[in-house]
């Protein structure tokens, strides 16, 4: 897998506040929520909203006559290939008797403006 280098779709920086790794065309961290810049460009322009091309809910639930659970949370991506470009454990934990779980799973999209490329008026 190659690293888009910056300023090209794709490219990634880490938010100053969790340490996720982002889009360095974000303006929000998509994981805590801060704003990251005031892009005056974007202000004037606002983009779309984000398209969510795949959203998945599910929710499991511990009878409540069993044995304590232990789970773990794993996101894997994988190319068109069906090869493997990444494995992500989000989180970990244990349920009891009753207890339940909601999970969601979004993958959100949207279009990128390439840096230096301008219309004419």
């Amino acid at each position: 897998m190659s690293v888009p280098r910056p300023g090209t779709p794709g490219a990634t920086r880490s938010c100053p506040h969790c340490k996720a790794t982002i889009l360095e065309s974000a303006s929000v961290c998509p994981a805590c929520k801060h704003h990251l810049r005031f892009d005056s460009a974007a202000a004037q322009h606002a983009q779309p909203a984000p398209i969510v091309p795949l959203k998945v809910d599910g929710t499991i639930r511990h009878p409540a006559d069993g044995e304590p659970w232990e789970y773990t949370v794993v996101v894997v991506v994988r190319n068109g290939k069906g090869e493997e470009i990444r494995r992500h454990v989000v989180d970990v934990g244990a349920m009891h008797g009753g207890e339940e779980r909601g999970f969601t799973l979004a993958v959100e999209a949207s279009t990128v403006r390439s840096p230096g490329r301008r219309t004419r008026h």
